[in-house]
């Protein structure tokens, strides 16, 4: 029989099912378990590098819970021949959900309201005007299957839409180029990558460019956002609210942004709901279980 662990928390009864009677699932290895594993399902925040691989000399194949892969050494699995199993599309909803939630809280001054209510502080309601956004403009940096979740949602809502791709290919009913969304749009949601060319993608100088009042939302990641320069454009009242479910690093160092009264803040989970965490776990497992079969898995993130 073979064996296949856990690295982070993630449910035997799910994924025992999905693996099948031929292989057994470890949620908490050993390290003797370890040693004799050939299958890792390993969580997002679990750094995959150097020593476990040494650590895993019998491994076949890795599978990521999510899309990122930033926490695992891509180079070592190259040079071994070990697929990393990746599970696009799983949390795609909850992502977009998300998004749409941080975009709500932070139109409808939902944070500085709460407070003015819990503090007997009535009078001053109108202080906090209250935002819209149908007929108002989201610009959408990223159009892959979260990016063009979030324009839909956001199109029911009654939001004009435009977005942006440096690669995929966006509807032209909504395409834009960057200079267009940067300049034009009242809230901005970011969906693309990290890359070396895109890292403080959204600047001092950006934000110079944007429209006064946008609100950002960013739920892709942490380093695609200067937070010194955007904490400056939110005491100038440039930027109208940012929303963050990512960081840089993770868990964060505590930013002075962090405690404006215009920023929402959730500790990177909207990608994981009940049902999305369930349907990660699920995928993860089936790309586990298809590579020991000798089967190809639906998404890999190397050996290409």
């Amino acid at each position: 029989m073979q064996l296949v662990v856990g690295l982070g928390p993630v449910a035997t009864d799910v994924v025992q099912p999905v693996l099948g009677s031929a292989i057994k699932y470890v949620e908490n290895p050993s390290a003797n378990e370890l040693s004799e594993a050939v299958g890792a399902i390993v969580r997002a925040n679990f750094k995959f590098d150097a020593a476990i691989f040494e650590s895993m000399p019998k491994l076949k194949v890795i599978a990521r819970t999510g899309v990122g892969v930033d926490l695992v050494d891509l180079t070592i699995a190259d040079q071994k021949q070990i697929p990393v199993v990746i599970t696009p599309g799983s949390n795609t909803v909850a992502v977009a959900e998300g998004t749409i939630a941080h975009l709500l809280t932070l139109a409808k001054r939902i944070k500085p309201l709460t407070k003015l209510v819990a503090t007997g502080d009535w009078a001053a309601r109108t202080n906090y005007p209250v935002g819209d956004l149908a007929g108002n403009t989201l610009g959408v940096i990223g159009y892959g299957r979260i990016g063009k979740q979030v324009c839909d949602f956001a199109l029911a809502l009654g939001m004009k839409v435009k977005a942006f791709d440096p690669v995929a290919v966006v509807p032209t009913s909504i395409a834009a180029n960057l200079d267009e969304i940067i300049t034009t749009s009242d809230y901005l949601s970011l969906h693309i990558p990290l890359t070396s060319e895109n890292e403080y993608l959204i600047n001092g100088q950006v934000l110079s460019k944007m429209k006064d009042g946008v609100v950002i939302i960013n739920c892709s990641r942490g380093a695609l956002i200067n937070l010194d320069d955007a904490l400056l454009a939110l005491n100038s009242g440039k930027l109208g609210g940012l929303g963050l479910d990512v960081f840089d690093p993770e868990p964060p160092v505590h930013h002075k942004i962090f405690d404006h009264e215009n920023v929402t803040l959730t500790p990177h989970v909207m990608g994981l709901s009940k049902q999305s965490t369930v349907a990660t776990f699920v995928d993860a497992a089936q790309g586990v279980r298809d590579v020991l079969e000798g089967k190809v898995p639906k998404a890999v993130a190397n050996l290409k």
